[in-house]
């Protein structure tokens, strides 16, 4: 029998076949079953392993089975997944603060060994690879309103430290911690993305925040001995952290910049992998706090957790003076400089004013406090309110664009209308 099958063939009735007829004449025709042979064009023979094709069959689909229900079984975990991607900084941040408070001994054994250092370097590495030289020319139109955002972020702003200075928290660390942050730059980031998510310019946003960075690494030490160090009763030595933020902060954004601009394929690589460059960014970000944290575990368990609350509800009522304070300088200058038609009334150009100058950078924070080596107290201390203040930047800021949103929707609706 190998070479050949056998074949059910279903052929109408003929004179010359085997049939079976109904007596009733008008009943429909017949068909009759006649059994042939015919040569297989593939000889394959068949054996006894090829018949439980039925049991094959239930295999897979009990397979099936098994990976549907282990699939519906990950699917309470995807919003999770999805808001630790959406929030990947804020966590990152709180991890490190809560890994510091409760594992500091790997916190401690990595200060020991400066990796701090090693992290902050990084950062500003990420962000000279991921800084595009093209959205930064296109901000050229708005560059009167950028002007004054740098304005506001370096001379202005840190004019509000002194105001934190008269606040009564102890330890005084807290309130030193605040007012060193209203001397810093603006957010390396956030600024920039909520700027996008509000419908600004982003291209004025991102020219702003790398400028500013760049300037505040010369004008920071400045405002620290005119604004805090005064008031503190402590010298700063200007000229060696002048030199030490160069080295550490500057020197690893041009030299992130001049390896993208030198490999092109590498310049695409980071712009198709943004989200995973901010990520790696926020990782080396939270490192800091982590081994600050573990250092001042001790003094940061001495402290009264009403205080901390008060340090907390400090940084928010400073941020919304701030939005107060910029959007009352952008109004200005809009009126001033002839209404509706003038650059700083277009609304692209103000949200991107008013997210930017103010907002203070994090980073920049801590590398500050690392070189200033306990001048103004406890590193950990006077890092720890800048952290809540960061974060509390972030969240208010994300309230203010979705209102926004809102109402440009709503503005949208009316004249459709």
């Amino acid at each position: 029998m190998a070479g050949t099958i056998q074949t059910l063939i279903f052929t109408p009735l003929t004179t010359k076949s085997l049939f079976f007829r109904y007596r009733n004449p008008s009943s429909p025709p017949t068909y009759s079953i006649s059994l042939s042979r015919r040569r297989s064009l593939i000889s394959r023979p068949i054996r006894a392993c090829d018949v439980p094709d039925q049991k094959e069959g239930n295999g897979k689909r009990a397979k099936a089975d098994q990976v549907s229900k282990s699939s519906d079984g990950l699917l309470w975990a995807r919003p999770l997944l999805s808001f630790a991607s959406t929030n990947f900084l804020p966590l990152a941040l709180l991890g490190g603060v809560a890994l510091g408070l409760g594992c500091p001994s790997i916190g401690c054994l990595a200060d020991k060994y400066s990796l701090s250092k090693f992290s902050t370097f990084g950062i500003f590495i990420v962000s000279g690879l991921t800084l595009r030289s093209a959205d930064i020319g296109a901000a050229k139109e708005a560059w009167p309103v950028g002007l004054l955002g740098l304005i506001s972020i370096l001379l202005f702003t840190p004019y509000f430290s002194k105001i934190i200075l008269h606040l009564q928290l102890q330890p005084q660390e807290f309130v030193t911690g605040l007012a060193l942050f209203c001397c810093m730059p603006t957010t390396l980031s956030s600024g920039v993305a909520l700027t996008q998510l509000a419908g600004g310019n982003s291209a004025l946003a991102l020219a702003m925040t790398v400028i500013s960075n760049l300037l505040g690494i010369l004008i920071i030490p400045f405002s620290i001995s005119k604004f805090i160090a005064s008031g503190v009763g402590v010298s700063v030595p200007t000229k060696q952290l002048l030199k030490s933020l160069v080295l550490t902060l500057l020197v690893p954004l041009i030299l992130g910049k001049v390896v993208r601009e030198s490999f092109r394929g590498l310049a695409d690589f980071v712009d198709q992998n943004r989200k995973l460059f901010s990520q790696i960014s926020a990782v080396l970000l939270s490192l800091v706090p982590w081994m600050q944290v573990s250092r001042s575990r001790p003094l940061l368990l001495m402290v009264k957790p009403e205080v901390f609350l008060v340090a907390i509800g400090a940084g928010a009522v400073l941020h919304f003076i701030l939005l107060a304070f910029n959007i009352m300088v952008i109004k200005s200058f809009s009126t001033l400089s002839g209404g509706g038609q003038s650059v700083f009334a277009k609304e692209e150009n103000s949200i991107a004013f008013v997210l930017v100058a103010s907002q203070k950078t994090l980073p920049v924070m801590v590398a500050v406090v690392e070189k200033l080596g306990g001048a103004f107290g406890e590193s950990g201390l006077l890092v720890l309110p800048c952290v809540a203040a960061h974060l509390n930047q972030i969240i208010l800021d994300t309230f203010l664009v979705n209102f926004w949103a809102q109402n440009d929707n709503s503005s949208k609706k009316l004249k459709a209308s």
